[in-house]
């Protein structure tokens, strides 16, 4: 795995492959040709590509896409590159970034939860039944990370703001 800074993707003219989620991908991604292929998908996508073509894995961080590295190269991949630092280090460094799709489901939830308990808390001081709010919301944020189903977001991604990624069917290039 060889590290690829955001000063020099300018001179990057091979393969580019967002390993991120949908929802994050649409929300900001690198401006140019690229793909998006999740990395929880990522093995079963790259069964048929040329193990010799150089590619460079971008992710928010740089986490993600070292773990999608070394995916890649147990699988035969030779040349295999990661953005260090991923996107935070390219806001931080300027380089342009295309998106401005929704936050991402991931915070939406946070955001509706956050939200959701504090109304509860602030209608529990006219009656303390609206304590159940709280208790349904902690509830459901347990049992979503217990079990990793979460039926908040899935309500959210049927929201009209998020319907363009959930029709999108998997196809996430820009």
């Amino acid at each position: 795995m060889q590290m690829l800074s955001p000063n020099q993707l300018s001179s990057w003219s091979h393969r580019v492959l967002d390993v991120r989620e949908r929802d994050e991908f649409a929300s900001a991604r690198l401006a140019g040709p690229c793909e998006c292929v999740p990395l929880a998908t990522l093995a079963s996508a790259a069964s048929g590509w040329d193990r010799d073509r150089p590619l460079l894995l971008v992710c928010k961080s740089g986490m993600r896409a070292r773990k999608a590295a070394e995916q890649l190269e147990s699988l035969g991949f030779r040349q295999v590159h990661v953005l260090e630092g991923g996107l935070d280090a390219c806001r931080k460094a300027g380089v342009p970034l295309a998106g401005g799709g929704p936050i991402p489901i991931v915070r939406q939830v946070m955001i509706t939860a956050g939200l959701l308990l504090l109304a509860g808390l602030g209608l529990a001081l006219l009656h303390p039944t609206f304590l159940a709010i709280d208790v349904v919301i902690a509830a459901g944020l347990t049992f979503s990370g217990i079990t990793g189903v979460c039926p908040m977001a899935r309500l959210l991604e049927r929201m009209p703001w998020n319907r363009a990624l959930s029709s999108s069917g998997g196809s996430c290039s820009c």
